[in-house]
């Protein structure tokens, strides 16, 4: 009984959001023109190929800012927690930064860092 009412809000969410795309198709005007069917990008002219073979430093960089954005969400709850934890804590984040700070060293001395 309890979870009735979690129920009752899930159909009502889907049979909404199913309303509201049955609606859109059944009601919408479907005209398709060539200028509709071209690819648009924030208003700019198609240039090159969209299927162009990218450099692999882009999806370094993106890797490298995931590595370090996970990082980051070690260490905020770390730092609200850092009187409870005391030295046992700290000892456990300085070796995390530590392997950390060994990544960063490692990829910055094989040069993944620089730009070409």
């Amino acid at each position: 009984m309890e979870w009735a009412h979690v129920g009752l809000y899930s159909v009502i969410v889907i049979a909404l959001g199913a309303g509201i795309v049955l609606a859109s198709r059944l009601l919408g005007p479907r005209r398709n023109s060539a200028p509709k069917l071209e690819a648009y990008e924030c208003g700019v002219p198609e240039i090159s190929s969209p299927r162009q073979r990218f450099s692999v430093h882009f999806y370094l960089a993106a890797i490298l800012f995931i590595l370090f954005d996970i990082e980051t969400v070690f260490l905020i709850p770390w730092a609200v927690l850092f009187r409870d934890l005391a030295v046992p804590g700290l000892i456990e984040m300085g070796v995390f930064l530590g392997v950390v700070g060994f990544g960063l060293v490692y990829i910055w001395r094989r040069g993944a860092l620089e730009w070409e």
